[in-house]
């Protein structure tokens, strides 16, 4: 259940962000997205079998860089910011699946 919520918490915020880019007085929105990535994987991802995950998280960030949405008439450029911020995301959540997998070698 709170991997849904965090998940839908997650691409909400990522439109709005998209949608309303005003609403972010103070970044506060991006220190949610982040927050958010953080905790997701403590949640629903195994760190030490997380290279599925690793892989999806690097191919979202190459299509929020290389902007392919925006090429989409009207629309692609919404799109595109909410890929962004979805990338911001889990670009966070790759920095939680180090510490959790950091964490479970220490403890042996």
């Amino acid at each position: 259940m709170a991997t849904r919520v965090i998940v839908g918490l997650t691409v909400l915020v990522a439109i709005v962000l998209a949608v309303a880019p005003d609403a972010n007085a103070g970044n506060g929105l991006t220190i949610v997205l982040v927050l958010l990535g953080l905790a997701y994987p403590v949640v629903a991802i195994n760190a030490e079998d997380a290279t599925g995950f690793l892989v999806f998280v690097l191919a979202v960030g190459a299509a929020a860089g290389a902007d392919v949405l925006s090429n989409i008439p009207a629309i692609g450029t919404y799109l595109d910011g909410i890929v962004d911020g979805m990338s911001t995301s889990l670009y966070a959540a790759i920095a939680s699946v180090l510490a959790v997998r950091a964490t479970n070698r220490i403890k042996g």
